[in-house]
């Protein structure tokens, strides 16, 4: 039964991808039916494709027992589950089409099974993204019932289901709406090029343009996971399919097992920041904020560079520490005439991204152009994937990678209907403004905390969803621009996946370097160290967004060579060498002086960065004097 549900599964999952393709290049056939489609698909394979687990007690007849039971029981339980939620679904898609037609009373019958579906719902969610989701999950539910004197927003169930189930304002609204018109395509893209090998080019691409540096397997592991992370739309998928093939190189390279695992989070983290897709989050802000798409990727992109060049200095400095060489000449990847030309399949689709949108076409648009591009380039390019089997193959990966964006989507949609029709976004905003008063700084490292919490163990376009809506409007309201605000909480949504106790990507690193896995999470939050201080430079730095209105070419000037000796001032203090060892009191200094560079006030800026430039020539200058001796 498992292997009937496997293929079930698959078939969802390639309809729900073929649909994606229509809806990009042929548009809405009917909002209503969108909706309930795309759901729908999602939740079947997600409730098909969940397999029974395998049982290791050492008790064979009782493990046999279980098994037994276990492979009839739980695929029932699946399928009933399964058909139920058609119906569910079925019973939307008629009350929602008449309410487009008449004002209806809905039945007590429909309330019932709205919240079969909310229930549904929180189970498919528990189990593709675990206890850290449906516990939001469950926390909101439960707060929107109870009794004020439960500290509860004592609403009542039924106008709960009214409003969140049979609404565009809850489980059916702007996520779902936004994912399933915008961003599916996108994946349909990533597992297109994935699929065809094109992703293997890549990867070599990477490994020949870094293999002279220091470290170059490391800064290859950067490179690749730049490109892919950003659209793979999950930094835990990319560190899986990237890292089985960066992580083993970086240890052979001589770095430990921990900073393999470290580096590929990091790396992989940062492709949810990188434009032009950034990991589907910008098209998710381009619809709560207004912004156009185009002004979000502008703004992204030196902050994105910024964090990337932070992991290229901390790689440097590690590999020097170690005395790690760069890959041997004759070792170093060598790109023949077909790499070249293969590349192709990645650029030509990327350049047909680009020019669309720069000429104002809409982002499903753009995206659609670039599927076609990459599926005709990779069809002229790579022989295997003219097999039909390998676009089913490319067809089946998205699709399964969009059938659980629609599940937690719908899952979120619930959790944002809940703050809207409470209004408790506004309270938490007001909390935190009472906290910190009108102190910028104070506010913001509340903010972060909130970010860093709210974000564990969800995806990172649902994380930003949840934290915009909640915390987004404390840090408009301290008067900052909505891009710097939206980036702001992006960034620590974002970093939460490397941050402990739930730091998913490195959790995910772990395993596949041989490490273990806090410690690898602690290491790739030391590596992204950069990325916590980025938010807080484009805050009180705003040139670095470029599309803020008083732009400045020597603010942005001075804000990235702040940045520069700053990062390299606090990375060499907290790895404790440069050329060579450094002693205590100059960690300290560096640390202090790296730091007390971002404060936006020349007169404390200034004296700070010539006292990090001073230890560092100070630094190199006795380094060279000991060699002469």
């Amino acid at each position: 039964m498992n292997q009937w549900m496997t293929h079930a599964a698959n078939v969802f999952a390639v309809a729900l991808a073929c649909l994606s393709f229509y809806i990009a290049g042929w548009g809405i056939f009917d909002s209503v039916w969108v909706s309930g489609l795309t759901v729908w698909l999602g939740c079947m394979a997600g409730f098909l494709s969940m397999q029974v687990a395998d049982n290791n007690s050492n008790d064979a007849d009782s493990t046999a027992l279980a098994s037994s039971l276990s492979q009839k029981i739980i695929p029932f339980f699946h399928i009933l589950l399964a058909v139920v939620f058609s119906w569910i679904l079925w019973k939307w898609v008629a009350v929602m089409l008449e309410q487009e037609e008449f004002f209806i009373e809905i039945s007590f019958f429909d309330n019932v099974l709205a919240w079969a579906g909310i229930i549904m719902t929180g189970y498919l969610t528990w189990r593709f993204f675990g206890w850290p989701m449906l516990a939001v999950f469950l926390i909101m539910g439960a707060y929107v019932l109870a009794p004020d004197n439960f500290y509860g927003a004592g609403e009542d169930w039924i106008r709960v289901s009214e409003n969140l189930w049979y609404s565009t304002d809850g489980a059916f609204g702007r996520p779902v709406e936004v994912v399933g018109r915008v961003v599916l395509i996108f994946i349909l893209f990533g597992a297109i090029l994935q699929v065809s090998g094109a992703g293997e080019v890549l990867l070599k691409f990477a490994f020949a343009a870094t293999g002279r540096f220091t470290g170059g397997p490391a800064h290859a592991a950067i490179v690749a996971s730049a490109m892919f992370g950003t659209l793979s739309g999950a930094a835990v998928a990319n560190v899986v399919s990237t890292g089985v093939f960066t992580i083993p190189i970086i240890k052979r390279a001589g770095f430990k097992a921990k900073f393999a695992g470290a580096v590929e989070a990091a790396a992989s983290t940062g492709g949810q920041i990188m434009p032009p897709v950034m990991g589907v989050v910008a098209f998710l802000m381009a619809d709560v904020t207004g912004i156009p798409y185009l002004s979000i990727v502008v703004a992204a992109l030196i902050p994105a560079a910024m964090y990337y060049l932070s992991l290229f200095i901390v790689v440097l400095i590690e590999a020097r520490k170690h005395d790690i060489q760069p890959i041997p000449e004759e070792e170093r990847q060598v790109l023949d005439k077909m790499d070249w030309l293969r590349s192709l399949a990645f650029w030509v689709p990327l350049g047909i991204l680009i020019v669309y949108l720069l000429n104002g076409r809409t982002p499903q648009n753009a995206g659609f152009a670039a599927t076609i591009a990459a599926t005709v380039m990779c069809l002229l390019l790579f022989p295997d994937f003219r097999h039909p089997k390998r676009w089913l193959d490319a067809l089946i990966s998205a699709g399964k990678v969009s059938a659980t964006l629609m599940i937690i989507v719908t899952a979120i949609g619930f959790v944002i209907g809940v703050v809207n029709m409470t209004g408790i976004g506004l309270s938490f905003a007001e909390g935190i403004l009472s906290i910190a008063g009108s102190d910028l700084f104070l506010s913001l490292i509340l903010v972060m905390i909130g970010c860093l919490i709210m974000g564990m163990g969800v995806p990172t376009g649902a994380a930003y969803l949840i934290i915009a809506i909640v915390l987004g409007p404390a840090l408009e309201r301290l008067g900052l621009p909505t891009i710097a605000a939206h980036l702001f909480v992006v960034y620590f949504g974002v970093l939460s996946v490397v941050t402990p106790p739930v730091a998913l990507a490195a959790f995910a690193a772990a395993p596949i370097a041989g490490a273990k896995p806090m410690e690898t999470g602690f290491e790739a939050v030391r590596l992204a160290l950069a990325g916590f201080i980025i938010p807080f430079v484009f805050v009180y730095h705003q040139d670095v967004l470029i599309i803020v209105d008083d732009f400045s070419l020597t603010g942005l000037i001075w804000a990235l060579i702040a940045f520069v000796i700053s990062t390299w001032s606090i990375s060499t203090a907290l790895s404790g060498f440069d050329n060579h060892g450094l002693p205590l009191w100059e960690r300290v200094m560096r640390g202090i002086a790296g730091l007390a560079i971002l404060i936006p006030t020349l007169p404390i800026a200034a004296p700070a960065a010539l006292v990090a430039v001073g230890l560092i020539v100070y630094h190199r200058t006795a380094a060279a004097s000991k060699a002469l001796a």
